[in-house]
Parts: structure tokens; C-alpha cells; sequence
């Protein structure tokens, strides 16, 4: 749900192309962290298997009570038990939260069209529920009563875990650029671990929500470190990213796969969770960027892991050649960009970019709202949350590269303004179908919605790079990046109000699309557009301003 950017200026990449950037090395770091990214990101999803609600009512004493043989029970069905002690809904199902206080005898002797149930006085469940094993055994719902008064604590769970990886990007990012990607990458590996592994056991749902949140800090970390370390070692870098961010539509298939397997809460946690223990020992001997530390003062340690990848990738006079005078001489320019700070106070004096920066945050949060909101709600969309899970993960993956086609043939704005529209009014008219008798249609409804989410997703961090000057776009980037979480945060948050009206949620869900799709009438088109590189750029901009020389550097996406 990123962007990376992809401008690096020319003295690095002239290091790169001298140990190889595109070698055996670099299919390895490509190969480890898919792994290592289609493990984490099934943490973030976990609560649609381990706190899914299965269908549940009132525990009651004449029907669940298999000691007592009472003289009237004794030749009834369990059907008959259940029409005297529990009232009907208004779907004309069982109520899953009121009882009657007594047995109603004469249910069993009246017509039940020519009798009113609210005649007779009912009781919230005061001794628990009863809940249908036959798909989950057991979940974070069944283990602490998550149900009627206490429905919406899943969605506090997930509101805690978006929480805690908003305050984990902002606290891991800035130790990342302090402490260097893989170290911080191995420690937050080990943090995840240690806590879903620990959220197992826990006692309390108060343990557990505690637990998730330590989860959170690290695990949005784990995924987006290995994206840095990627652009920072390979050339070409869209193809390679593109590979990479696949690994989210893989782990979400596997997801699917394994809870399936596993249908115990506690065994799923422990299965996803054992695994970050293995590749959290094997993270160590990932390499570091040698472009952080080069620009960190650590020029000796940057040319030792030059000297390795150009070993791995078979360049065996590249290490001879590697001196500290060369590294320096190379990266010259680069040192004495990194001189010149940019502020961003600066964008207050730059209205025409701080117009395109409000409308890009707002943009991004709203695609993170409409996501979330469906990748973290599969029971509100069908019974059967298995087949979506592995479903989303399959449309996913194939409408990243039909994202790269749109952007050839609709340009930018055109792409984006499509797919948004798209995802807004499937995710509407989904709201008001019926679950019990148009359940094929919310599922083909449900698959377009979460396909036009994630191409319009693809399409936005392609324009969001060109659209943002190179000495602004890692600081603009940062910014998108905390509207993205709050927009994680709000998603489960939305599933709230659902106590007031089961529709508002997702009418919420389907309008910020919209509206995001009409901000992007507010944005330039960049398709075929050169780079803009300083502030200025950007303020000088207008239709005819960037033409396309041949010299300019822009982003093709006809090579994918």
C-alpha cells in the first residue's frame, strides 16, 4: 500500500553497475524477503480467522443443561426446546442475544404467525452462549464472549494493531535511517515473533489487545524495510518491486490456505508465528545498504558489503578496484547534495505543491480506508471467508499488472478516476444486497471492489512519484505514509457504528473512493512527463511547461 521512490542519482548507480545490479545477489535478496513479507503480512489480517463470530444464542437450561431430565423435556426435540426458550429475530432466525425468561409452553400448541413474541418477557444471556463449532472450534470471540453487548471489540482489536503500526512506522522509521534497515529489520522480526507468538497464551483479552498492539509496532516495519533495502540495491527497480509487492497477494492466498488447515485460533497464531523465529535468525546475514552507510560515515563497512555482492555476483576484479578514494571520488555530487537540507517548511511557501501534497495524503488515506475496510471484514461480505481470503489474494495479484495497463491507454488520472469510481460504487451497491438470497452477486460485487482498490492503488504510487519534486518526494512520501495509517486506524474504527446501523460502515467505505476520485480531477496528468526536480519545478508547472525532451528523465511503463 506504498510508494517507493525510484530516483537515485547517477555516481551510486555507477557503483551498483561496478559490483552488479542485476546478479545472482540480488535474486537472492529478492527470493528472501518475498518469504520474509509473505509470512508478516498474514498478522496483519489475522483477526478474520481468529476472531471470526461464529453463529451463536443464549445459553439456556431446559435445552443445554444435559443433567437435569426434566418431566416436560424428556420427549421433545431439540427444536421444540429451542422455539420455547429462545425468541425469533426479525430475520426469522433464532435471536442471538435475548432469551425468554420462561419456557413458552404454548409456542408448542399455537401458530406462531397468530402469536406476538415480545409478548413474553425476555432476559439478555445471563448465563453465556452457545456457539456453532463447525467452522472455527474455537476463536477469540468463543474464548472471552466477544458477542451482542461486546460485538465490536474485533474491531477494537484491529483499531489497536493500526495503532500501534502507525506509532511503529514513525518510531522504526526514524531508527531505520539511525541504526541501519537490516538491524532494525531483524529486531522488529523478532518482536512480531516473540508477541503473536506470546498472544497465543494469553489469559485476558485485555493480554491479548496489549500483545497485538506490541505486534503492530514491528510488523508494518518488517514489510516495508525490505523495500528500501531492494530500491537500494537493484537496477532496474519497478520490475523488481512489482515482483515484490505480489508477495502481499501471496500471502494473502496462504493465509487462506492455512486457516483452513487450521481452524483453533491458538494453532493458526502459533503457525504463522513460529516461522518469523527462522527467518529472523537468517535476517542477519542479509546485507546492508551500502548506500546508508556510506552516507552514514561508515565508509569502510559500506565497502565491505560492496566487495560481498560483487563476490556473490561473481564480479571478482570489482573488489580490487573498490578503495575508499574511489567511493568518495564516485559519490561526490551525492555528498554534496546531501549537504543541502530541505525543510518541510518549505512547502508552505510553495502553494501549487502543498495543493497536490493535501490532495495525494487525502488520496492515500482513502484508498487505505477502502482496502482495510474490505480485506479486514471477509464475514460481512459471506459466509464462506475462506474462499475470500484466497480470492482476494488471486484478483490482487492479477489487477497490479492490469493497473500498468490502464496507465499506458487512460494515462494517469484517467486510470485512477476509473478504478476509484470503481471500487466506491461496487462497495455501495454491495451494502444493499441481500446476504441470504443475492450471495453470488455481493461476491462478484466484493472481488471488483477490492480489484479497483488495489489497482487504484498501483496507479496512485506511480503518479504520486512523478507528481512530487525529487528533493521533496522521501519527505511528501513520509507524509502519505502517516495518512495511510490513520486510514488503517479508521477502517476497523468505521466497523464501530455498526451498533447503529449495519449499512454506515461500509457506505463510508464506498464514498471515500469517491471522493478521493474526484481529488484527482485536482491533479495534474504526468503520463510521458519528465521528473520534476526541485520546488520551483513544480510551482513553474503549467500544461505546456513539460514537454518531454529526449535528455528528461521519466517513468516508462511500457517496459512492463
Amino acid at each position: 500500500m506504498g510508494e517507493t521512490s525510484c530516483a537515485v542519482p547517477m555516481g551510486f548507480e555507477a557503483l551498483l553497475e561496478h559490483v552488479g545490479a542485476r546478479g545472482r545477489f540480488q535474486i537472492l535478496q529478492l527470493v528472501f524477503f518475498y518469504i520474509i513479507i509473505m509470512i508478516s503480512y498474514p498478522h496483519v489480517l489475522l483477526e478474520n480467522f481468529t476472531a471470526a463470530t461464529p453463529e451463536h444464542r443464549c445459553w439456556v437450561h431446559v435445552l443445554d443443561n444435559h443433567t437435569v431430565a426434566h418431566n416436560h423435556t424428556a420427549t421433545l426435540s431439540q427444536q421444540d426446546l429451542l422455539k420455547i426458550s429462545i425468541p425469533i429475530d426479525s430475520n426469522l432466525r433464532p435471536a442471538k442475544c435475548r432469551r425468554f425468561v420462561l419456557p413458552q409452553w404454548q409456542l408448542l400448541h399455537l401458530n406462531k404467525t397468530l402469536w406476538n413474541s415480545s409478548e413474553a418477557d425476555t432476559e439478555p444471556c445471563v448465563d453465556g452462549w452457545v456457539y456453532d463449532k463447525s467452522s472455527f472450534p474455537s476463536t477469540i470471540v468463543t474464548e472471552w464472549d466477544l458477542v451482542c453487548e461486546h460485538q465490536s471489540s474485533k474491531s477494537i482489536v484491529q483499531v489497536v494493531f493500526m495503532t500501534g503500526s502507525l506509532l511503529g512506522s514513525l518510531i522504526f522509521g526514524y531508527l531505520s535511517d539511525r541504526f541501519g534497515r537490516k538491524t532494525i529489520l531483524t529486531w522488529c522480526l523478532l518482536q512480531t515473533a516473540i508477541s503473536d507468538t506470546c498472544t497465543a497464551f494469553a489469559p485476558t483479552f485485555f493480554v491479548y489487545c496489549s500483545l497485538r498492539f506490541l505486534a503492530g509496532l514491528s510488523t508494518m516495519t518488517v514489510l516495508s524495510n525490505p523495500f528500501n533495502l531492494i530500491t537500494e540495491w537493484t537496477r532496474p527497480q519497478f520490475q523488481v518491486l512489482i515482483a515484490l509487492m505480489t508477495s502481499y497477494s501471496t500471502a494473502q492466498v496462504l493465509l487462506g490456505g492455512l486457516a483452513y488447515s487450521f481452524r483453533s485460533w491458538v494453532t493458526l497464531q502459533l503457525v504463522l508465528s513460529i516461522p518469523l523465529w527462522v527467518f529472523c535468525v537468517f535476517s542477519r546475514m542479509a546485507v546492508e545498504s551500502a548506500r546508508w552507510l556510506i552516507f552514514s560515515n561508515q565508509v569502510e563497512k559500506g565497502l565491505e558489503e560492496l566487495r560481498r555482492v560483487a563476490h556473490i555476483n561473481g564480479k571478482k576484479n570489482a573488489g580490487e578496484t573498490l578503495t575508499i578514494e574511489f567511493v568518495k571520488s564516485s559519490l561526490q555530487e551525492e555528498f554534496d547534495e546531501a549537504q543541502k537540507k530541505t525543510s518541510i517548511f518549505q512547502l508552505l511557501h510553495a502553494p501549487k505543491l502543498c495543493m497536490i501534497t493535501c490532495n495525494l495524503s487525502f488520496i492515500r488515506m482513502a484508498l487505505t480506508i477502502a482496502f482495510y475496510g474490505l480485506v479486514l471484514n471477509l464475514q460481512h461480505l459471506g459466509s464462506n471467508i475462506f474462499l475470500f481470503q484466497i480470492l482476494f489474494g488471486l484478483v490482487t495479484f492479477v489487477s497490479r499488472f492490469v493497473a500498468y495497463l490502464a496507465l499506458n491507454y487512460l494515462g494517469r488520472r484517467g486510470s485512477q478516476i476509473l478504478f476509484l469510481f470503481l471500487a466506491g460504487l461496487s462497495i455501495l451497491v454491495n451494502t444493499f444486497l441481500s446476504p441470504e438470497t443475492q450471495q453470488t452477486l455481493r461476491l462478484i460485487l466484493a472481488t471488483l471492489g477490492i480489484s479497483a482498490v488495489t489497482a487504484g492503488t498501483t496507479a496512485f504510487s506511480v503518479h504520486c512519484t512523478e507528481l512530487t519534486p525529487t528533493v521533496m518526494r522521501s519527505t511528501i512520501g513520509g507524509i502519505g505514509a502517516i495518512f495511510s495509517r490513520s486510514g488503517a486506524v479508521m477502517a476497523p474504527l468505521f466497523m464501530t457504528l455498526a451498533v447503529y446501523s449495519p449499512h454506515l460502515p461500509w457506505i463510508l467505505y464506498g464514498a471515500f473512493p469517491i471522493l478521493s476520485a474526484i481529488a484527482i480531477f485536482c491533479l495534474p496528468e504526468t503520463s510521458n512527463q519528465p521528473l520534476p526536480n526541485t520546488i520551483q519545478d513544480v510551482e513553474n508547472q503549467t500544461s505546456s511547461s513539460r514537454k518531454v525532451k529526449k535528455e528528461d528523465t521519466s517513468m516508462k511503463i511500457t517496459q512492463f
